[in-house]
């Protein structure tokens, strides 16, 4: 196998998951490509991005004539078989996508790659799609959650994805459920595999003594429901608790969020961090005594799928809270390895969040379960080594002139 991974942007602060992956499968040896359909524009890069040793190639995005995309064509016409009538596949894609496409199976195929596998069934998923037909190569694609449950993401296009994708990989037993309802025809190659850790990485430390410190990490958007922890922490305050809170990440919702600390004049005990890396995360999280996820569904139908936070929170050995949305409760198992609350609680947020501030018996028993379920459902190494099985194998039992034939047929 030699896999090209298609991505939107790399590297990218929020996803160190996929980061993740990518070493995981350099240290087992596998052969990656990295291709990035954006140029990365954030200013803080986790130090790890140093230590992947493929190359990352960018495709073309700005800048783009017609003569450009006729000189793609004809050269892909005289280099990939069966190209000319592959290309009917595109019909009703951004022309950009298409283009990208083109670039993509050219070099698919003059790197000699055996399957391409993307990360989100948007923009990535649509080229690499396209790619692989072009190419006359398998595809599959990872799925997350803002890639199937936002307001914007069309069911017949993520329909035809699925149907056309050899393999399709699913970060919790939520999603599996839901895209299984959503394309019963393709269930069997519907896999979910949790988003991994290395946990050599992440050394776990009993939480018997942690300053009353919470700590919550995440992009400042509605998802992650930051508004509502900082309106616990007033309730918290207006207790006479002595505490502080710190947010990590950055995000459009950050002059919403300082207003909100500053009108419950909670600028003594409420931090924003901005953007951390992830050796900054990790020390961070190890040293608090709870760390706080309240994810919701925001209005546009974005939500997360599994936070990774938690999973390194839990590896640590850092006690968590967090809402009951999406995969979340398939890690945080109420009173057994976290605690959960409802979404947009602030009252129930506050009163886990002080259960755990005041109960190091209780941190210790939710930690020591929580890394164990940990080892055993997230080991990155375990899990990479499964998504290598399905991208393998992939797509060889089935003609590659049947993925997409719906499509040329005018569906």
């Amino acid at each position: 196998m030699r896999a090209g991974y298609v991505l939107k942007v790399f590297p990218r602060l929020s996803e160190t998951f996929i980061l993740n992956e990518l070493l995981a499968h350099e240290r087992a040896g596998a052969n990656i490509g990295i291709f990035s359909l954006r140029a990365p524009t954030e200013d803080v890069v986790h130090e790890s991005v140093a230590d992947v040793r493929a190359r990352v190639e960018y495709l073309p995005t700005t800048r783009l004539t017609v003569q450009d995309l006729w000189t793609q064509l004809g050269e892909a016409s005289s280099e990939l078989p069966g190209f000319d009538a592959a290309l009917a596949g595109a019909r009703g894609e951004e022309v950009r996508d298409a283009y990208q496409a083109v670039v993509l199976a050219r070099a698919s195929r003059a790197q000699g790659l055996t399957h391409l596998h993307a990360h989100f069934g948007s923009a990535a998923t649509t080229v690499a799609r396209l790619a692989a037909r072009f190419a006359g190569l398998p595809y599959s694609f990872t799925a997350h959650a803002k890639d199937i449950f936002h307001e914007s993401v069309r069911a017949d296009d993520l329909q035809r994805k699925l149907t056309d994708a050899a393999a399709v990989i699913t970060v919790s037993d939520f999603n599996l459920a839901y895209l299984r309802e959503l394309c019963p025809s393709v269930a069997d190659r519907l896999h979910r595999v949790y988003n991994g850790l290395d946990l050599e990485a992440y050394p776990y430390a009993a939480p018997t003594a942690r300053p009353a410190r919470i700590v919550a990490v995440g992009r400042l958007v509605e998802k992650k429901g930051f508004g509502h922890l900082i309106e616990a922490c007033a309730l918290l305050a207006g207790r006479g608790r002595d505490f502080r809170c710190d947010i990590a990440g950055a995000g459009l919702l950050e002059p919403e969020l300082r207003a909100a600390i500053d009108r419950h004049r909670l600028g003594d005990r409420v931090r924003l961090l901005g953007a951390r890396t992830q050796a900054q995360v990790r020390e961070l999280v190890a040293g608090a005594a709870v760390l706080a996820a309240p994810c919701v569904v925001a209005a546009d139908g974005n939500r997360d799928g599994l936070p990774t936070v938690l999973v390194e929170a839990m590896a640590l050995g850092t006690p968590c809270v967090a809402t009951d949305t999406t995969g979340i409760p398939e890690l945080v198992r109420d009173g057994a390895t976290g605690l959960l609350v409802g979404q947009r609680d602030p009252g129930a947020l506050a009163a886990a969040l002080e259960a755990l501030l005041d109960g190091p018996e209780l941190r210790v028993r939710l930690a020591g379960a929580g890394r164990e379920l940990v080892e055993s459902e997230f080991d990155i190494h375990v899990n990479t080594a499964r998504i290598r099985e399905l991208l393998a194998p992939a797509g060889h039992d089935r003609p590659q002139e049947e993925i997409g034939a719906h499509r040329l047929s005018g569906g």
